[in-house]
């Protein structure tokens, strides 16, 4: 049974790199945190760390801290503040930048990993995982949750190809999966609608799922600004067009969850 904690959790996560995953999963939570939201981003990717790059951070203490036992995940995060109004929050576990040091962590170290951010979810209304491309043994067991999985794929037709083979493995081992397409860098709303109904086709053809449509991101030089700016697109890049795609992947995150309805 899904626990509320396990809700929170949503994965952001592709078959190939260079999609925009880290800056849809930097992005996402900084556009949440600017709605009140509390939010954690995890870097995820354990070989190839980035978030903190993007954000132009220097963490104090980071994932490497967490694993060996010297801080719990509350002390180990960097809290961002650039653009983010109260009550909202948006704060960062960051990974080995640069370094393939915990990419070698076995199943169990994983599974515990998992659980940890799964327990520390109770002081956040969203956790971010921002996991490393491809379908590699990390990438797998930190997707074994109840919460949501965006996959992020561009209308290059090797990202449909290898968004696929994530979508199958996760398929796989969770058919009920809360999985999620967003379609990235697209040059035009119907370029992007294309780009989804072909994995979707796909989907139905050889897995019998459905997964819908998150939102369609628009391809933006703005993006690339922010990025070499290292400042979240909201802050430098308010009225920009790729923030209408990410309005639309986090609305359905900013409704009261079903148990909280009223």
């Amino acid at each position: 049974m899904m626990t509320r904690e396990e809700r929170k959790l949503i994965t952001v996560a592709s078959g190939k790199g260079g999609v925009g995953k880290t800056w849809l999963s930097v992005t996402l939570g900084h556009y949440l945190a600017s709605r009140g939201r509390r939010v954690l981003l995890f870097d995820g990717d354990l070989g190839l760390a980035n978030v903190d790059i993007q954000l132009g951070l220097t963490p104090r203490r980071d994932l490497g801290d967490v694993l060996s036992g010297e801080a719990s995940i509350a002390e180990a995060v960097t809290p961002i503040t650039t653009g983010i109004e109260a009550p909202g929050r948006f704060e960062v576990l960051a990974g080995k930048s640069g370094s393939g040091a915990l990419g070698g962590l076995n199943a169990a170290a994983l599974i515990a990993l998992r659980q940890d951010l799964i327990e520390a979810a109770v002081d956040y209304d969203h956790v971010l995982l921002d996991l490393a491309a491809g379908i590699e043994p990390s990438v797998a067991i930190l997707s074994q949750h109840r919460g949501t999985v965006l996959v992020v794929l561009s209308p290059d037709p090797t990202s449909l190809t290898d968004a696929y083979a994530y979508i199958k493995l996760l398929h796989q081992r969770r058919p009920d999966a809360d999985i999620r397409i967003v379609v990235n860098m697209a040059k035009s709303k119907r370029e992007g609608e294309r780009t989804y109904e072909a994995l979707r086709k796909v989907c139905r053809s050889f897995l019998r799922c459905d997964p819908p449509l998150a939102g369609i991101i628009r391809l933006d030089p703005k993006v690339r600004d922010a990025i070499r700016q290292q400042t979240p697109l909201l802050a430098r890049h308010p009225q920009c067009d790729a923030l209408d795609g990410i309005e639309r992947i986090a609305e359905p995150f900013l409704k009261p969850a079903p148990a909280e309805a009223s």
